[in-house]
This record gives structure tokens, sequence and C-alpha cells, in this order.
């Protein structure tokens, strides 16, 4: 439960008594001058010390080199990185952090080039979760006692020279409390952060930045429509949800909308998991943690168009109110749905949610983020969500920007009319769950998500599974929220955001997909 404090310049302290870890590229290490960390490490670290220390390391892929006793140490990153990873080796540098942190008030200094600098700040604030209800003997009374928090001060060195600005160490501490924030609600059970539990931390946020959330709630999901969220929450003791933050700035001419899958706990319903397949299902509202936490960092950055945060919040519980395989139910799109499959229940609070942002909302660049599929981690692997979009430069930037941000991401194919005939239903409009399950599952699964706004949707749609990157272990990793905030960097008002979206190149032309009515051939 650290508290991480960012700042522009090196803070003097002496090692002894505030341990500290210098971390970079071991090239960008090399050519660091003993003057600029001085401050770090006086009067325990001689120049010729530090010197010999670099010159020793050898990272294979990292390694770590004891500068005065336990102390003061200098850890080298990896020296390569691939063309599908990021440049700034962010998973590294979280682990090397997590490795070497002391747990008592210390520093971590980061040497990086300028481009890597908001994925590297962003990559220490991973290492360092703050949900925990673990105890410690020394409590009044016999009572056990909360551990009081570390504060670690995160400072940066410019390979090449340079300085921060404060607007650059803002966003950071903005995007590093977002991703802290996202990775408590992931972590936190759901005995904690049922729906109300979740409405607490939209209400949290929400007074923070002095916005009003919007709450439909429980028999009201029903009465208006959103079959898809009441559907699957309604056996639950806590009733489903769908809220929503909008931040409306003056002078905004675009509408941007986040959608979030917040299932607080999935048992699979009546097509009930096993029982070594429900624990870490507590971790299925990932989607719509990231999203709140990216809502956060993104306001408090300086958005500068509408952005609306939509929380699509059930528990899939088991309960004489449980859907049952068979029924049909009837979304916000106006679409039926047989349901084929409960476990299959991402894509129909989704469906609601993504509507609602075009019908309700008028979005017309739509993103929602979920951790839909276990096919994604066999697809895409556990560093690198999937997405599923209809516009192509939107994807290609989308790629650039993961890799900017270290929320890495690979594409699945987009493809309706060869795989959305796997929904077939001969009573309804479609199916909840593919008839051939080694058809191309985490396309198919978006794709039930597009149908509800439509194949000929005129906007832009994208969808992010990220099922395995939302946790590493048993910790959440708050994957997405860098993501989010850099890949609509083009509307913030912060120099940082904006260049790490720059790097996409990305037009206004977004050269959307053709529709199914007008499907080329090429």
């Amino acid at each position: 439960m650290s508290k991480l404090c960012f700042h522009r310049e090196l803070q003097p302290a002496d090692p002894h008594q505030t341990p500290v870890l210098i971390v970079g590229q071991q090239r960008h290490l090399a050519e660091l001058k003993f003057d600029r960390v001085r401050c770090k490490l006086d009067p325990r670290v001689s120049e010729d010390t530090f010197t010999k220390a670099i010159s020793y390391l050898q990272p294979a892929p990292t390694d770590t080199c004891s500068l005065y006793l336990d102390l003061a140490k200098v850890a080298a990153l990896p020296v390569k990185a691939s063309r599908h990873n990021s440049e700034s080796r962010a998973h590294a540098l979280t682990k090397l952090v997590q490795t070497n942190s002391s747990g008592v008030t210390e520093s971590i200094v980061v040497v990086c080039e300028r481009e890597c600098l908001f994925a590297s700040g962003c990559a220490v604030a991973r290492a360092f979760p703050l949900y925990s209800r673990k105890t410690s003997k020394g409590g009044t009374n016999g009572d056990p006692a909360i551990p009081k928090p570390a504060t670690v001060n995160v400072e940066f060195v410019l390979a090449g020279g340079g300085e921060l600005s404060e607007q650059d160490v803002k966003v950071i501490e903005n995007a590093a409390s977002g991703i802290r924030l996202t990775a408590n609600i992931v972590d936190a059970p759901c005995n904690e952060m049922n729906v109300s539990g979740f409405l607490a931390e939209i209400d949290k946020v929400a007074k923070e930045l002095k916005l009003k959330p919007k709450v439909i709630r429980g028999e009201q999901l029903k009465d208006k429509g959103f079959g898809g969220i009441y559907g699957v929450g309604k056996a639950a003791a806590d009733p489903p949800a769908l809220a929503v933050l909008s931040y409306e700035p003056e002078g905004a001419t675009e509408t941007v909308a986040w959608v979030g899958k917040g299932i607080v706990f999935d048992t699979g319903g009546l097509s009930i998991k096993g029982k070594t397949a429900m624990p870490g299902m507590k971790r299925d509202c990932g989607g719509a943690a990231a999203v709140l936490g990216g809502f956060y960092a993104a306001v408090k950055s300086g958005f500068k168009q509408n952005l609306h945060a939509v929380f699509c919040l059930a528990e899939n519980a088991v309960g004489p109110n449980s859907t049952r395989p068979d029924d049909i139910h009837t979304l916000y799109s106006g679409c039926t749905v047989e349901i084929n499959n409960t476990d299959a229940e991402g894509r129909l609070v989704l469906a609601d949610g993504v509507c609602y942002a075009d019908k309700d909302l008028k979005a017309k660049v739509i993103l929602d983020m979920a951790t839909l599929t276990g096919a994604q981690g066999i697809a895409t692997g556990k560093y690198h969500g999937a997405i599923l979009t209809n516009s192509g430069s939107w994807e290609n930037k989308a790629l650039i920007v993961g890799r900017q941000t270290a929320d890495l991401l690979s594409p699945v194919p987009y493809c309706p009319e060869l795989h959305f005939s796997e929904f077939t239903s001969a009573v309804a409009d479609m199916k909840n769950s593919v008839m051939d399950r080694g058809n191309a599952q985490v396309s198919c699964a978006g794709l039930f998500i597009g149908a509800h706004l439509g194949f000929e949707y005129d906007g832009v749609w994208m969808h992010v599974d990220m099922a395995s990157p939302v946790h590493c272990g048993e910790r959440a990793t708050g994957y997405g929220v860098a993501l989010l905030v850099g890949l609509f960097g083009h509307h913030s008002k912060a120099e940082l955001l904006q260049k790490v979206a720059a790097a996409a190149k990305c037009g206004s032309d977004c050269d959307l997909e053709p529709t199914l009515k007008k499907a080329r051939v090429d």
C-alpha cells in the first residue's frame, strides 16, 4: 500500500536512510554521468564504484548490482525489444522494481528516453498495488494492526539530457492513480467489490471530477429495455446496473464513449464453471475498472472532447431467478437473443452498453473493453490484448499506441460475413454463443457485440479483449488505463499524451470497413 510521489528532479537523499534503485537500459546507464545521480548516492557510493558497477552489468535479460549494502542498487533492463514489444521494456521494468523494492520509504530512479517516459512511469505504478487485507501483529488490545504505507519517490533522468515539465509529472501521476485504482477494483473480492461497491468507486471518481453519475438499476433496467444487463444480473442479491459518467467540456465538437464489462463475479450462471475455473472470476470486471481508471486519468489531464464512460455492472450468479439456457432476451438494440450458454454473459451486457453509447449518447467513436474470452489468452497471449475493429487505421493506431504505453495489443480478424453465421438461431435473431468453438472465438465474441450496433454502423467501433493481460499471477495489472489515455491523447491538452498519440499518425479519415450491404471483394 505504498504512496507514490512523482518528481521532476532528483530529490537529494542518503541511501542509508532512503534506499535507492537506479534502473534503465544498459546503454543509457553507460552514458549516465555520475554527477546527474550523485545526490541520490552521496556519501555512500563513489563515482568509481558507480562506474564499475555499470560496466559489470550483463543483462540476460536483466541484471542488478549492489552499490552500497542492499540499500543502493543499479539494474539493467533487457538489451533487446522485438517489434511486438514496448521499446520501454515496461514489463521487465515492473518486475525489476517489484523484485528490488525494499518495502520502506525509498526512491526509484528511471533512466530512459523521453519517448519511453510515459510507459516507464506507468510501469513503476504497476509494481505497487493498493489492495491488501493483510494484517500484522502489534495492534492495541490484541487487535491486528494495519501496516503503515511507505512512500516511494519516483524520479526520472532523461537519456540525452532534457527536463520534465510540471505537466509531464502530473500526467504520469494521473495515469498512475488510474492504474492503481483499476488494479484495486480488480483485486478486490466480490464480497467487497459487488455492484454496489463498484458504484461507490464510480461515485468517488465523480465527486473528485465534479460530475454526477447516471445510474439505471434493478427493475429499471428491465423497464427500459436493457435485457442483456438485466438478464445476466437478475439472479444476484445485489441488483445489476448501467452507470454512466459524462464529461462534456465547453467547445467540444466530438463525442467518444468507452464501454466496460463489469461482471463483478462470474459463476458461469447455470452453465456453471468448474471448481478450478471459478477462482479468479473477481477479475471479470477488469474492462469496466480500466474504463473508470482511464476516464479519471483522461479528464484530470485535460480531455478536450465529450467523453462518456459506460459501466455494464452485474454479478453472474446462480439462483431461482437465473437465466436458463433456451431463454430468449430482448436487448437494448431490439434484437432477440437465444441463450445457449449463460457463461457467455459479458457480450450480453456490452451489447446493451454500446447501443446506449450510440442511441442515447450519440458517440461516433465507441470502444468497449472486456475480459471477454479465455480464447484471447490462447490467441494473443498473456501480455497482448486482442483488438477487433471496423476501422483499419484505428487498428494500426491502437497497435502503435499499445507499444508506446506498454498496454500491448494484437489484431484479430474482423470478418463478420464469414464469422457471424456462428450465432444463427432458428427461433431468435441470434444465439449468444458460437456453434463451432474452434472458429475464431475471440473475433466471434466481439462480433456479437458489434452486431447490436449493426455492421452498417457508420462510426468507429473498437473492441478490446484483455482477459489475460488483466492480471499477472495473483495480482491485477491495471491494464487498459494507459492504452485508453494514450489512444485518445490527441484529444488531450497534455503535450506528453499528444506525443504518445502522434506516434501513430492516425488521420481524421478512419478508413472504416465497408458495410455488409456494400461488401467488396478485393
